[in-house]
């Protein structure tokens, strides 16, 4: 594999492991407007794309009732389902060698920008990025592929030869896709490697172990 300078980085299920704040907030959204919790499985589809289509695919909400459902999201989540979250073991170092090695690294979020930024800060991981740049809270910018056109603006990336996003579902690579960019394919996250494959990732990372072998030593 090529060896890249620009690194894109997803969050959930690429840096941390965040289901438990998610899916607690998506219970407590549940049962704020009067709705059946669903079983484990759907729940767990939440993790990945962005919240608003996620309601809307999975709970068939209409669009009055998915943003009654994301505002009652944001009444947990920011306060204690953000922090119900763990760095994957292995991503500090990582971050830590491709920032040595002098590589740009850039975070690309579907989540909200101010939740992203906040959650780097608690793990003091922040200093790491060159620009953090996520969703924004009135959901004018949700879509991956959006949001990745965002993070390459911010961060003044404009040659795309050596750039590469690093992702755990279908919507990371789709998202890459659209912008010119190949995608790695997390699969210690949340998504599966048929799903990543099937979306086109370039690679496959098992483990942070293999991430680190295919960032670092190509």
């Amino acid at each position: 594999m090529q060896p890249y300078q620009t690194i894109l980085f997803d969050l959930d299920g690429t840096l941390t492991d965040s289901a438990p704040g998610i899916l607690n907030s998506v219970r407590h959204a549940c049962q704020k407007m009067a709705l059946e919790v669903p079983e484990e499985a759907i729940l767990r589809r939440f993790l990945g794309p962005p919240l608003p289509d996620s309601f809307r695919e999975y709970l068939h909400l209409q669009e009055e009732d998915t943003v009654r459902a994301v505002a009652a999201f944001r009444e947990y989540y920011p306060e204690r389902g953000i922090f119900e979250n763990e760095v994957y073991p292995g991503i500090p170092e990582l971050l830590a060698d491709l920032k040595r090695a002098g590589k740009r690294v850039v975070m690309a979020t579907s989540k909200p920008e101010d939740f992203a930024r906040r959650i780097m800060e608690h793990f003091s991981l922040e200093s790491y990025f060159d620009a953090i740049c996520g969703a924004t809270m009135d959901e004018t910018r949700t879509d991956k592929g959006e949001v990745i056109a965002y993070a390459l603006q911010t961060a003044g990336v404009t040659q795309l030869q050596d750039v590469v996003m690093v992702g755990d579902r279908e919507h990371d690579v789709k998202g890459a896709a659209r912008n010119g960019l190949p995608c790695i394919g997390a699969v210690y996250g949340y998504g599966s490697a048929d799903e990543l494959t099937k979306a086109g990732a370039v690679a496959l990372a098992n483990t942070v172990a293999d991430l680190h072998t295919l960032l670092c030593d190509s």
